[in-house]
């Protein structure tokens, strides 16, 4: 009898679990997202129905392969193509509704005085990190913390990307991009123009840009960090076009494997670089005119002023900002420079412009720092450039309990996404004119432009804007100045348009353009 009690006693225990486990995951996956859903249609914003566990998680992956398998053409607006999920429910439910991803409903904001508040408060909107954990190996660090974490990482690293310290790096910009211009004139010695596909020259340049200006380390470290990053890239990307299945990351498959192998190996390098870099600061030797060393400096100086070690950053968090300074350096600056080639390969008309201003201020010697300044017709092509192709098409946030947001009230929980490329491309914001490449709409600056509204974020916007944004947008502006100097181009008759997310916003198939020596 008393074996039968026990018995029955472990057979109810394991039944209530049962049905507090069954219960617990049908409140996740269908009873709480329908409550949101009739509390955020009762508030006046529309979106398709829950579909249970996916959302439109599966519509939008199969929208995205649809529109990725065919180009556009030079003059249509890229918008359908990059993000066609996000314009095609945008343009049937509103600029301001919600979508489902999985489980989660995300609220699509494209109200400029909406963005404004989200972008002013990131203690109370905090940064959304990717849904597939796999972008931490790639996006920690700044990118990557909140509050008053995020505080202590940014004063650290800002002294590195303060205004004078750039001066200290315009000959590494110079070196890095006056090698790439020598490879193109030697596919010029015999022939007065030819096709070059300038898409993987970029890429390399970036690299080597990066490298000297962050790390101070030679090419070859260098280059072998860039060749594991972009490995990493590649792999990180195929992962999420699967369903992205919880704790399939630890499971040791080759894939899994490479992985992991890869992170180790770029902490390994930038370990390296750091322990030399510590060494020589201790011996005296070191110096502080680039990232690394400024990074350092910093952090020593900001831990000997409060007398205490966790003041400052570990030796981990320091490695994974110099993934983040080597990672994000490139892809803004190559992504940025990328288009501003197609399009003045397309408008002949401004790269005439262009060169005419950088020939008035620096005729064909090596651009300085105080002159990159002067340049006003080069500075309102890269608006016009972000504004057409921003790196990153939106910004996502997340509210962590429930947050007034204008009118509406947003349940714990909810993700917010700020699409800016749909900012960027409003007719209402910018007039009939919004798909026309017109660098003229930034004549009077970004402000005037944009009228005061928080409608042009390339960069982001608030305390969190880009910390790297005048770094990216110098190096940019160097080697524009010294391309235009030595050679005019337009796009080749075999460029196919097609712009697409690969982290940021990159030429799908290559960037073939006519080069000719001038």
């Amino acid at each position: 009898m008393e074996l039968s009690a026990d018995f029955y006693g472990v057979g109810a225990l394991v039944t209530f679990v049962l049905v507090l486990t069954t219960w617990r995951f049908l409140n996740l996956v269908w009873f709480k997202p329908k409550k949101i859903e009739k509390m955020l249609r009762d508030q006046g914003l529309k979106g398709n129905s829950y579909i249970f566990m996916f959302g439109d998680t599966k519509e939008m992956a199969r929208m995205t392969r649809e529109a990725k398998s065919k180009p556009v053409h030079l003059n249509d607006c890229i918008v359908p193509r990059v993000l066609p999920f996000v314009h095609k429910y945008v343009t049937t439910h509103g600029k301001m509704c919600f979508v489902w991803m999985g489980p989660k409903p995300m609220v699509y904001i494209t109200q400029p005085a909406i963005v404004r508040e989200i972008l002013a408060n990131n203690y109370q909107f905090q940064r959304l990190r990717k849904g597939n954990p796999l972008f931490k190996m790639l996006t920690r660090g700044l990118v990557d913390v909140e509050g008053d974490q995020w505080v202590k990482h940014r004063k650290i690293i800002s002294p590195a990307f303060h205004i004078e310290k750039f001066k200290d790096m315009v000959h590494a910009f110079y070196v890095s991009c006056n090698d790439m211009m020598n490879k193109w004139e030697n596919l010029l010695t015999k022939e007065s123009s030819c096709e070059v596909d300038v898409w993987p020259y970029l890429q390399i340049m970036s690299s080597d840009v990066i490298s000297r200006t962050a790390f101070g380390s030679s090419s070859e470290e260098g280059r072998k960090i860039f060749e594991l990053q972009e490995e990493l890239v590649g792999l990180i990307i195929k992962s999420p076009q699967s369903t992205y299945i919880l704790g399939s990351r630890f499971l040791p498959t080759k894939h899994n494997k490479r992985l992991k192998e890869i992170d180790q190996l770029v902490k390994s390098l930038i370990r390296n670089i750091i322990d030399k870099r510590v060494v020589a600061m201790k011996e005296g030797k070191s110096s502080n005119n680039d990232l690394l060393g400024t990074l350092l400096k910093s952090n020593y100086e900001e831990i000997n002023k409060e007398g205490n070690k966790n003041s400052g950053l570990s030796i981990e968090e320091i490695i994974e900002e110099c993934k983040l300074f080597y990672f994000a350096g490139q892809e803004t600056t190559r992504a940025l420079l990328v288009w501003t080639m197609i399009l003045l390969g397309q408008h002949t008309n401004w790269q005439t412009r262009a060169r005419e201003e950088v020939f008035n201020v620096f005729q064909d010697t090596k651009p300085d720092f105080e002159g990159l300044n002067h340049l006003k017709v080069v500075n309102m092509i890269f608006n016009e450039v972000l504004r057409l192709y921003p790196p990153g098409t939106s910004l996502g946030r997340v509210v962590h309990k429930q947050t007034k947001l204008g009118d509406l009230m947003l349940p714990a929980g909810t993700l917010l996404q700020i699409n800016t490329m749909l900012l960027h491309y409003d007719r209402d914001l910018w007039g009939d004119d919004v798909n026309e490449f017109d660098p003229n709409r930034f004549s009077e600056g970004v402000s005037k432009a944009t009228k005061g509204k928080t409608c042009y974020v390339p960069f982001g916007g608030g305390p969190r804007i880009c910390i790297g944004q005048n770094f990216a947008l110098m190096e940019a502006k160097i080697m524009l100045v010294m391309i235009l100097q030595r050679f005019c181009f337009e796009i080749s008759p075999s460029y196919t348009h097609s712009p697409h997310i690969v982290i940021t916003l990159q030429p799908q198939f290559g960037v073939p353009l006519i080069l000719h020596k001038l």
